[in-house]
Formats: structure tokens, sequence, C-alpha cells
């Protein structure tokens, strides 16, 4: 079996910022992936006349910066669930294409696992889209998911990264089926769903009839130590990564979260009472910034910044604490300009966004997360015909801007979804495929797709292919 192992390379030194409180970190360094016998032979000792032969080079385990393909686990569970040989089939073609990494998801939307734990249910069933309708696609097979992508993986010589959407605790009403996750199982408890400041006051986010996916609150300590939990137990695998998905507040951007817990984290935070609540930040229904925020509203939105920031710098603890060979980071969507509504600031801490936004004060930038990161996924979510541009909403942009605000110390790979909506379902899009190579990777460290389950219903493969070979032919 072919594994890949570490090996650093210095790069510069960046002021970090941890948890809020001001201090100096080493900046982060970018692997490089060399190819390794995991089973060296020792070789003996030359005689009295034979002279040491010098060492040979280590080889590439591959040309050029790296390339990743998504996995969602419910669009293609009717393929793996049951099914180890179509894994690894699978994964010897998308080698066979280019791509030197994929990423696993292994805890989706509907807040079970997939892999072993003590911590999470498992996997039963899932919701996908099957024969033109979506229905539920039942896991009847033992074998250990997760295990199995990293054994066929590393075979074909690909990383094998592991996702999981971290506040997310279940689904309800989807099309009309049932409602799926451990929160409607009793598994999470109904007390940790997110509080929304709805137009009718203050709501939980978990109620009869509830569609769509449900939140957990990532301002509760309990919630928190949930997840941690389930990290480390992820993190001791033999995987090459680890990525958080969905580590933000919930889709009602701001109208989440007001509950109790929040409240009482936020007068810590600014260390004064608020009198109205939730009027004093944001009034009942408020689900965009009004023209101007007060000193109040304005700490509210670094308040938010600072919980996910907190997390995502603890999760980075967990997982290097656990296998220090492991590399952490997030996926994130590359539209920072409205980012702020899911309470997340992307960005090197370095990143002064007060100069650029009038929602940041001070302190927003000190809750920037990218220094906790080893390396970042940029959704660059532009619609075909904006592969090419320097601003938001064309991939390229989003690629040059993001790298830009993370910076030189997180390893950054940004690139298109190539379904759900943006032109690519259309079919007869295979020539737009290899510009969004060239747009995306020439912009920060490397390429990323979502998702396999694309590439594989408007078949993409060979376009994929040409794209990277095409970029290959530009790197010495």
């Amino acid at each position: 079996m072919i594994k890949s192992k570490v090996i650093l390379t210095a790069l510069l030194a960046a002021s970090m910022t941890i948890m809020g409180i001001s201090c100096q970190k080493p900046a982060k360094e970018i692997p490089s992936w060399p190819w390794v016998d995991p089973v060296p032979v020792p070789t003996p000792p030359p005689g009295p006349d034979e002279p040491e032969e010098p060492e040979e080079p280590e080889k590439p385990l591959f040309t050029g910066k790296p390339r990743y393909v998504w996995i969602d686990a419910s669009a293609n569970f009717r393929y793996y669930a049951n099914d180890k040989d179509a894994i690894a089939s699978d994964l010897k073609k998308i080698k066979a294409v280019g791509f030197t990494d994929v990423i696993v998801d292994v805890r989706p939307t509907e807040g079970s696992v997939l892999f072993n734990s003590k911590v999470s249910p498992q996997v039963r069933r899932l919701a996908a889209w099957v024969d033109g309708k979506y229905k539920f696609v039942n896991r009847t097979a033992d074998f250990d998911y997760l295990q199995t992508f990293i054994d066929a993986g590393h075979e074909a010589g690909l990383r094998v990264n592991a996702a999981m959407n971290t506040f997310v605790c279940g689904y309800g009403g989807y099309y009309g089926l049932e409602s799926e996750g451990p929160i409607f199982s009793g598994n999470i408890p109904a007390e940790w769903a997110t509080v929304v400041n709805g137009k009718d006051g203050l709501e939980s986010s978990f109620y009869e009839g509830v569609e769509g996916t449900v939140f957990m609150n990532p301002a509760n300590p309990k919630v928190r130590e949930y997840m941690l939990d389930l990290i480390g137990e992820l993190a001791s695998y033999d995987l090459d990564g680890i990525i958080l998905d969905r580590c933000r507040y919930d889709d009602t951007g701001l109208q989440s979260d007001f509950s109790q817990e929040s409240r009482t984290a936020f007068e810590q935070y600014t260390g004064s009472a608020v009198a109205n609540w939730p009027s004093d930040i944001f009034k009942p229904g408020t689900s965009s910034l009004p023209r101007t925020l007060n000193s109040v509203q304005k700490s509210w939105m670094s308040f938010r910044a600072k919980v996910i920031h907190d997390f995502v710098e603890a999760a980075a603890g967990v997982v290097h604490q656990t296998n220090p060979e492991v590399r952490f980071g997030c996926y994130v969507g590359a539209w920072y300009d409205s980012y702020y509504s899911s309470g997340v600031n992307w960005a090197s801490p370095d990143y002064n966004a007060r100069s650029s936004y009038s929602w940041a004060d001070a302190d927003y930038s000190k809750y920037g997360y990218a220094d906790h990161c080893d390396f970042m996924m940029l959704g660059c979510y532009a619609g075909t015909g904006s592969v090419y541009g320097n601003g938001e909403w064309t991939m390229q942009g989003f690629a040059k801007l993001g790298k830009q605000k993370i910076g030189s110390g997180t390893e950054v790979a940004g690139g298109p979804d190539v379904g759900n909506s943006t032109g690519f379902e259309k079919g007869g899009q295979s020539a737009v495929i290899p510009k969004t190579i060239d747009a995306c990777i020439n912009s920060c460290d490397g390429y990323f797709v979502f998702d396999l389950c694309h590439i594989r219903m408007y078949d993409y493969w060979t376009a994929f292919k040409q794209g990277f070979d095409d970029y290959l032919k530009t790197v010495k």
C-alpha cells in the first residue's frame, strides 16, 4: 500500500491571534508529499572495498499543486453504502484522471457518522436523488466505510481526507420523506438546537414539522464538547487530513443564535448586560444588516466570529494532539463580503476587515481563524459564464481574493461546484472544465471541485483529465 508522509517546508512566520488572546505562534508550514515505501528494507553496510553509494532522492507522489474532489455522503450513497468494490474502482479512476486527493464526507447533514464512534450513532439511511426523485438509500453493510476509503485510496496513490458537517444534527421533512438524525431520535438533546430571532420572536429551530437541516448552537459548551469528542475519534484514523464543513451558524444567518447560552456568553464578552434581548441586538425578524450598525451590534458580529474561531482553534488542537501527521482545515464559501451572516471570519487575523467593511469593528480581525488551518477549501461557486475575473462571483476572482485574505501560511485550494444550478448541470459544458482548473489552480495553492456525483452524472471525466493534463504541461 502506498502511503504518504509529511515533509514540512518552512514558510514565513505570521502574527497569530488565538481565541481572542493576542500571542505569537510559528507560521503553519505547507507540506509536500514524497513517495515513501512504508516498509523500508535496510541496506547492508558496504564491504571494506566497496564505496558507499549516494542515497537516491525521494520520488514525488504527484506533480504540481494538489487537486481535490469532494465525495458527498448522501449524493454518492447509492454507490458506496454497501459496495467496497465500487469504492476501490472509483478511487482508481479518480487517480487516473489526475486528482491527488479525495475528501470523503463521513458526517452528512443527517448528523450521524460513517466511521467507528462511541459518541454518535451510525448512518443507517440517507436521502439521495435516485431515478429522478429523492428516496432513502439504506445501509445494510457492516464494513467500516471510512477505513475502506482510506485503504483503497492509499492503495490507488491518493491522499484521503475526511470531512464532517459540524454543527448539524438532523434534517426534517425533505421532499416528503421522514425526518432523520440524532436530534429526532433523542441522541442529541432538543435544547441544543439553535434559537432563532424570528418575526414572531424567539423560537427553537427544532420543532414539529421542521423542514431542512437542523443546526446546533455553536455557543453551547455541551455542543462544542460533543463535537470535539467526535473530531478526536475521527483523528484516530490513518487519514491525511480532516476538514470541517458547516462550521458556522445555521441557515437563518443573522437570526441565529439568540439562546440564553449565547446571551450569557455575549454579556461576558462585552462585560455589560443586554437590557432588551434580543431587540438591543437586532429586532425580531431581522435577516439583513441595517445600513449602519451601532457599537453593540458590531460587538455582536465580532462575538459570533469569536465563537466559531475558538471552536476551530480547539478542533485543530484536538486533531494535532491526537495525530500530529493529520492536517486540519475547513471548507468555506469564498464570498467573504457576505459570509459574516454565518458568523465566520475565515481570513487570517492579519487581514484588516475593518478597513473594507463597515460591519467590522477593531476586534473582528482578531477572530480570523485561517492561522489555525493547515489547509482550506474555498468554494468558488460562480456560474459557467463567470470563470475568469478579478472580483467576487467569478471563480478566478474568488480564488485570488480568498488567497489574499488567508495569506501564505495556509494552503488554499479553490474551485467550482459543477452542478446545483451553476450551469454545469445543463450538460455540454465539458469545454468549461479545463478553464475552471486554469483559473483557480493558478490563483491559489490548489484546485477543489464539488462534487464527484456531478462528474459522474454529467460525464465530465474526460474534461477533468484534459484540464489536469493541460495544467501539468506548465509545471516544471
